[in-house]
């Protein structure tokens, strides 16, 4: 175990403390002793204070307006004099105390538990804990404990809030409609079958190489993967991989394989099947005869249409309606925004054969056609007889009026319209936008987004603790210490039922396979999918990440299924089925507290525990090549002297003494502790 220091901070300075806050949040003592010998002697022990908004530590993450939020705090026992909870409101502009009492200790006795209750209203709110021993205090808040108040970071309460409950308990299956199963073979594009901005359709054989023949054309490259195929394929989806979510790229009309530049909402691309494909694949995930109840989300590009689209129509392809790219009298000329017509206009990062939609003021014809009518794209997939379950926003910082670049008051005000759109048909539809930062700006509010593409606070850090690469290939390495506190960090940045409800994935169809990060190295993949299946947040699989799939850059992140691994038999699909079986089975790794246990930079060890009232579970994860044997501190999760922990995934039963439990974990691999 790392020795993380001595847990007595209240002499540092505010820098230094700040900084020993970031590296070692909730760090241990150097001894279980240690946990004893808190006083009340004008110093706040900084390691035994613990909050978050689990289950045991707020009795309302998604409080109504009339439903008072309970908050607990855990301290060392009989370490601090007194405690208070400081929120602010937002009816008032104003902050407000609410002094707290102590309530109980826990079941190993090393602990305190403080309540205070924040009163009902329907304002959000944002609170910190002030925490006194005698002279000494201490701040804690969701970014951290500080000496010095903080003037950010706060745990959040924003009343009528609520993320879907299957999106927070789901494990999602991420589908490129092309290259994973071709199941009609009538509906393969064929070789010169249509010829698109100079790029004539290339037909290639499944596992073949995704590089067209013809430079520049990768985009004219199709497989044949179709809506048919993941349809035939549910139950390895369901009941082999253990998914319950689908997200599928692009289906609608397009003349590219990835389907970024729509040619029309309305119709599903004949290449991947029809319309009533669609329908009968969304019955089938939806149908509990191939395995659980399922969850069908799909790419929303509402940023931009491509140059084919009828509302532009570049090519002519439209018989009729005249497009905007046609004549400046055409009805929908106000859908884009000309700079000089018709050659100049706003787009996607600049690329011609996507241009930007203008959403103008709300209200307009083109809020109106995307999610405002009843008609409109948004509602009418979320409608019978599609019933899909919600939308994965493309590039959705970037939706706004005028040409604009999005990231502003109206692209906020367009997400706002959007959710009361898609919440006014489905109430448990998700809204999972495009961010690859931090997306607190569509989340924090609770007006928005339900949750964000997690590359800023799981894919990133993940790959760079694991792989040394950060999710472009680069060089990029950092130590475990690292590692949870850039966790920490991002987690901060996201009301608890937002960071639920994330899509923590390894890949996507926009950066480099993490098998490819990896080396090759199938360990790596394993430790990935540990980490990944027992994280805060939706566990999401880009297709082929189950058994290390390879891939560099796009578009050979975009290979075809590898069936003939694909199965059971694989050693990382099964270890796969073993974790999804595992998560489904405990809520404490979907909806429990986490808390750092361990972090050692030296043998490159992690440890954390996944809480709520019916399970106690630690994860050890081992990142370096050799075994190591760990000694988990699950006291602090208040797992008692001579009880009993069963490692999950050999079956293994553990007895803890002296408060802790000693495992040994293979090199990149890792080990569930569960009570």
């Amino acid at each position: 175990m790392g020795n993380q220091g001595n847990a007595k901070h209240g002499s540092k300075s505010t820098l230094a403390c700040a900084l020993a806050a970031a590296l070692a949040l909730y760090a241990l003592p150097a001894i279980h002793e240690q946990a004893r010998a808190a006083s009340n002697d004008n110093n706040v022990e900084w390691s035994g204070l613990f909050h978050d908004q689990g289950p045991l530590y707020d009795n309302h993450v998604e409080p109504t307006s009339a439903q008072a939020v309970t908050l607990t705090l855990r301290t060392f026992k009989g370490d601090i004099s007194s405690a208070n909870i400081k929120y602010y409101d937002s009816a008032d502009g104003a902050f407000h105390w609410v002094a707290m009492s102590w309530t109980a200790n826990d079941p190993t006795g090393n602990f305190d538990y403080w309540k205070g209750t924040v009163p009902a209203s329907a304002s959000k709110k944002y609170y910190r804990f002030q925490i006194n021993d005698g002279s000494a205090t201490a701040w804690l808040n969701a970014a951290g404990i500080t000496s010095a108040e903080p003037s950010s970071g706060d745990f959040f309460i924003l009343p009528g809030f609520t993320t879907p409950a299957w999106m927070k308990n789901g494990v999602m299956y991420q589908i490129f409609p092309d290259r994973f199963y071709n199941g009609d073979t009538a509906n393969d594009v064929g070789n010169g079958q249509y010829t698109y901005a100079g790029c004539a359709t290339e037909k290639h054989a499944w596992g073949s190489s995704v590089v067209a023949s013809v430079s520049g054309c990768n985009t004219a490259v199709f497989f044949g993967g179709d809506l048919a195929g993941i349809d035939q394929k549910l139950g390895y989806i369901k009941n082999t991989v253990g998914a319950n979510i689908l997200y599928l790229n692009p289906v609608f009309l397009s003349p590219s394989n990835h389907k970024y530049d729509t040619e029309d909402y309305m119709t599903v691309d004949p290449a991947f099947g029809s319309n009533s494909t669609l329908q009968t694949l969304s019955a089938d995930i939806h149908s509990t005869s191939n395995g659980p109840k399922g969850y069908l989300v799909l790419d929303g590009v509402f940023n931009h249409t491509g140059d084919t689209h009828k509302w532009f129509d570049r090519y002519n392809w439209w018989t009729s309606i005249t497009g905007a790219y046609e004549s400046q009298s055409s009805p929908t000329y106000g859908y884009y925004t000309f700079q000089s017509w018709p050659n100049t206009y706003s787009a996607f990062f600049g690329f011609s054969s996507v241009p930007k939609l203008d959403y103008g003021a709300s209200g307009s014809v083109v809020r109106n056609a995307i999610y405002g009518s009843t008609s409109s794209v948004v509602k009418t997939y979320l409608k019978a007889p599609y019933s899909i379950d919600g939308w994965r926003l493309d590039a959705a910082q970037y939706l706004d009026a005028g040409g604009g670049n999005g990231s502003d008051t109206a692209n906020h005000q367009i997400m706002a319209e959007l959710r009361s759109a898609v919440k006014s048909v489905n109430a448990n539809a998700d809204i999972l936008g495009e961010f690859w930062g931090n997306a607190g700006p569509w989340t924090s509010s609770g007006d928005q987004w339900d949750g964000a593409m997690n590359y800023d606070g799981f894919t990133q850090p993940v790959s760079e603790w694991i792989t040394g690469q950060d999710y472009g290939g680069n060089a990029a390495s950092i130590p475990v210490s690292q590692f949870d506190s850039w966790l920490h960090g991002t987690r901060a940045n996201y009301p608890t039922n937002v960071q639920q409800a994330m899509s923590n994935f390894l890949s996507s169809h926009d950066i480099t396979r993490f098998g490819n990060r990896a080396g090759g190295d199938i360990w790596k993949t394993y430790l990935a999918l540990f980490f990944q299946m027992t994280y805060v947040g939706t566990p999401t699989i880009y297709y082929g990440d189950e058994y290390g799939m390879q891939g560099g850059a796009d578009p050979d992140n975009r290979r075809t299924f590898d069936w003939s691994t694909g199965s059971i038999t694989n050693s990382a699909v099964a270890l796969t089925q073993k974790l999804t079986t595992i998560r489904n089975a405990y809520p404490a790794l979907r909806t429990g507290s986490f808390m750092t246990l361990l972090t050692d930079d030296a043998d490159k060890l992690y440890a954390y525990g996944r809480f709520d009232a019916t399970n106690r579970i630690a994860v050890a994860l081992n990142n370096d090549s050799v075994s190591h044997t760990i000694a988990v501190p699950v006291w602090q999760l208040s797992v008692t002297n001579g009880s009993h922990l069963t490692e999950l995934i050999s079956g293994t039963q553990y007895t803890v003494q002296n408060g802790q439990v000693s495992v040994t974990v293979n090199g990149h691999y890792g080990a569930i502790l569960a009570q």
